[in-house]
């Protein structure tokens, strides 16, 4: 316990699922947390479950001036931001290429892609002001391989491009001693993959050697920890959690 303390952390989509999981990790290790989501009563029952450590700020990702009021916010009632956990991501419509529509890749860009991009530059003052800090966006196994499942081009393109931001805020910011990792989870349970697709993984289960779907919970330490002090030579890297489904 207390491997995040001291740390003043930015959660998004973090009212269900893995964003849940992660805010509630992120309090017991000690850390301050910033929850944001679009659906205002989870999120704010879950800051008030999780107690003095946690707020919550409704939050529209793909909004400049949103973010602007999550931070001025968080700064606040915490101090400097020093944790980025860019979380918040949707499916999108499932559909082939052919099938899909500009509209509906533009929507998902701008959560998945936009919305990040958006999150580090609004955090990035508050972090080189505070002498640090570490940023893990999640991604997606989709942001690594072409996998048959993902549910349409703009989820694998928005993944892709978390990849390659990620990457180049790590070489942009590393002599700031602020480090950008991305985290590739494969199946999870969560609301919204359980919209998408077979909750008990039923077919897609078969190709994961471990024949399961992740828990949130089992994801949430790999973000602590590159969150945490522990991970302090770590940056630019992709960090895969699926199971052993890529490697199939």
């Amino acid at each position: 316990m207390g491997r995040l303390s001291g740390k003043v952390a930015i959660i998004t989509g973090a009212s269900q699922g893995m964003g849940e999981a992660h805010a509630k990790a992120f309090v017991a290790e000690g850390a301050s947390v910033i929850l944001t989501d679009v659906n205002a009563v989870a999120g704010e029952a879950l800051a008030e479950a999780l107690g003095s450590q946690a707020m919550f700020v409704k939050h529209d990702v793909s909004s400049e001036a949103d973010w602007a009021e999550v931070v001025a916010a968080g700064e606040a009632r915490f101090g400097r931001v020093t944790v980025l956990v860019n979380n918040a991501g949707i499916i999108g419509t499932i559909a082939k290429t052919a099938d899909l529509s500009a509209a509906d890749f533009a929507h998902v860009c701008a959560v998945n892609q936009t919305g990040v991009f958006l999150g580090m530059r609004a955090v990035l003052p508050s972090m080189v002001a505070s002498g640090g800090g570490s940023i893990v966006n999640i991604s997606s196994t989709s942001g690594m391989i072409a996998n048959v499942g993902t549910p349409n081009l703009a989820y694998a393109g928005s993944k892709f491009a978390v990849r390659g931001m990620t990457k180049q805020v790590a070489v942009e910011y590393g002599d700031q001693n602020i480090r950008a990792n991305s985290v590739h989870p494969g199946y999870v349970k969560t609301p919204m993959m359980v919209a998408a697709t077979d909750e008990d993984g039923g077919g897609a289960a078969a190709g994961i050697p471990l024949r399961r779907f992740a828990e949130a919970s089992e994801i949430s330490p790999l973000v602590v920890f590159l969150a945490s002090d522990e991970s302090s030579f770590i940056t630019g890297t992709e960090h895969v959690i699926d199971g052993g489904m890529i490697v199939c």
